[in-house]
């Protein structure tokens, strides 16, 4: 399959946690240490987002984000095309170190 026809995208994950109790932290704790190993940047304060190359790796990650989920909390995630994700406008702030250095088209896929 040739660069020009994968089809990446984004996989975004949004979550609110509850860090009340020691439990919770600790599962707060391990959902993000998870999220971390399994290839995904932090955008932005409770917000993670992976690369994907097509349909089969996006079924992959959503079973493995599935099988890590905390027991309790608000956890959301969207998959958007990467031409969407590079159509996102910063409003406030600087781009991260990450997001000026790689771009899609620099990325290695495993």
């Amino acid at each position: 399959m040739g660069v020009e026809t994968r089809r990446y995208m984004r996989l975004l994950v949004f979550f609110d946690l509850p860090m009340v109790t020691k439990t919770e932290k600790r599962a707060y704790v391990q959902f993000r240490r998870f999220l971390l190993n399994d290839g995904y940047d932090m955008i932005q304060w409770s917000v993670y987002g992976r690369i994907l190359n097509g349909n089969d790796a996006e079924t992959k990650h959503l079973r493995r984000l599935t099988d890590n989920l905390p027991p309790e909390g608000s956890i959301r995630c969207m998959t958007v095309t990467e031409k969407q994700f590079a159509g996102m406008r910063l409003l406030v702030g600087m781009p991260l170190f990450q997001e000026k250095k790689v771009g899609v088209a620099q990325m290695l896929l495993f």
